[in-house]
């Protein structure tokens, strides 16, 4: 689907628009009042992605944010600790959520790549200490990671930290906002991230392209839990079928199709003097001396891209942009860059 506006808009994976089949769908939807959890269309989401990655039970909700409050706060209550990389979603980019309505705190290991550093984690891991020290009670893991480029944790390295987790029982949080581009780039099936994994948060409006919603998926006990939270938070929705049906519709026909994606964020990486060998998925991150300019200069000419720092400039392939418009971008870009 191209943009009407003539754009090619990279700016994220979050711009598409539904498909003409994604509004039949959503009009189409049977509907019910998901507060008093009798929307059908939600309860078929729910269980239908709860078994994909073989949970208990999922809980819709409007936005991956909430969806990873209500997921980790599930594993660390107030005063407790999470340990995540430096750059991970929900410390950068969730405006502080996780401690302003939790109370939890957090500490960070770096890698350049955004990889798990289980000997990192282990050095960091606190265990109860008595009244004087915060306990370490779970780890956040992001996959693929955003502010990384894409970067796919394999699952030999999650299965070794749930492993290490289980021996000195600290809980794992996945932030699965792009799990689905894991599971297409490296072929992992989805049962296995999941069985690694005590909770997730999984994402439909980005690469998947329906117009909102993700899911935490839990034990049926944290997701009961986890129902009167998102109430609280403001996040009851009354017949919200109409939005799980676009989720419903994205499962099934634009999973696979995430490898077009793939393939032309490697020709984006190309063009801006980058390997794309290194380019795993959707996300290209390239290091420019002056990341504001790029962009100013690269919308002057139709392409959208975005700035995540002042010298890194952050591009996402989509269902909205085909190959003819990423070939456009690239020429914009080389062009820009040389």
């Amino acid at each position: 689907m191209n943009d009407p506006t003539g754009l090619v808009d990279l700016r994220s994976d979050t711009v598409t628009r539904p498909t003409a089949a994604m509004r039949r769908a959503m009009a189409e939807a049977e509907v019910g009042d998901d507060v008093y959890d009798e929307d059908p269309t939600v309860r078929l989401l729910q269980e239908r992605v709860a078994d994909l990655f073989g949970f208990e039970a999922a809980l819709f909700t409007p936005t991956g944010s909430m969806a990873n409050v209500l997921a980790v706060a599930a594993l660390v209550g107030p005063g407790e600790e999470v340990l995540c990389e430096s750059r991970s979603h929900v410390l950068r980019a969730e405006l502080g959520a996780h401690g302003a309505l939790t109370g939890l705190t957090s500490r960070t290991w770096i890698h350049e790549r955004g990889q798990l550093d289980l000997a990192a984690v282990q050095q960091m891991y606190a265990p109860d200490m008595g009244p004087f020290f915060v306990r370490t009670t779970a780890i956040a893991i992001e996959n693929t990671h955003n502010f990384a480029g894409g970067t796919v944790i394999p699952i030999e390295d999650v299965r070794a930290l749930r492993t290490w987790a289980d021996e000195v029982g600290v809980g794992v949080h996945v932030d699965g906002a792009r799990i689905w581009n894991a599971h297409v780039a490296t072929g992992t099936p989805l049962r296995a991230y999941g069985a690694a994994a005590d909770v997730m948060a999984v994402c439909l409006s980005k690469g998947l392209g329906a117009p909102i919603g993700s899911l935490l998926l839990a034990s049926r006990e944290q997701v009961e839990v986890a129902r009167v939270r998102r109430k609280r938070m403001g996040g009851g929705m009354r017949q919200v079928g109409v939005l799980a049906a676009a989720g419903l519709h994205a499962l099934d026909h634009h999973l696979e199709r995430l490898a077009e994606d793939h393939e032309h964020a490697r020709l984006l990486a190309e063009a801006c003097g980058q390997d794309p060998a290194l380019t795993e998925t959707n996300i290209v991150v390239a290091d420019v001396p002056d990341a504001p300019a790029v962009v100013a200069a690269a919308r002057e000419e139709g392409v959208l891209v975005g700035a995540v720092g002042p010298t890194k400039l952050r591009m996402l392939t989509h269902l909205d942009v085909g190959r003819p418009e990423v070939e456009r971008a690239a020429k914009v870009l080389g062009r820009l860059l040389s």
